[in-house]
């Protein structure tokens, strides 16, 4: 393994790594593991990148058609925790879990949930922390 030298200059570690001054507001993660595939994830997550960058909110470099200056982050991963109830989306800082998102209600979530902070309840499984009230 290399031996990496610890960069303790906050500018310098901006300048590698931007998104770290970057206005984020929200980050969606789209589970693409193997169960959540078989219900259509990486079209979920195709959708999503669309969506998103239709309205200038994914953060990224304008080369991958993304906005340097966008808001929200869009991450492939393997698994969100509940796979068997697929294509599975989580969105932070609200804890939102998705179970069952189709491409086709991608739009709603970017428009209810991302753009207007209103989680869309049908698909709602989960909330994390969870609403006590």
């Amino acid at each position: 393994m290399a031996n990496v030298d610890f960069i303790d200059d906050c500018e310098r570690l901006i300048d590698l790594a931007p998104i770290a001054s970057a206005n984020i507001q929200r980050h969606v993660f789209v589970c693409t593991g193997k169960s959540c595939s078989r219900n259509d994830s990486v079209e979920v997550k195709d959708a999503f990148e669309r969506e998103l960058k239709a309205r200038e909110l994914q953060y990224g470099k304008v080369s991958k058609g993304c906005n340097p200056n966008g808001s929200v982050v869009l991450t492939e991963c393997g698994s969100v925790g509940f796979c068997a109830v697929g294509a599975a989306v989580m969105v932070y800082p609200d804890g939102v879990w998705y179970a069952q998102v189709r491409a086709s209600d991608v739009p709603e979530i970017v428009e209810e949930h991302i753009v207007n902070g209103r989680p869309v309840e049908r698909l709602a499984l989960l909330r994390v922390p969870a609403d006590r009230s």
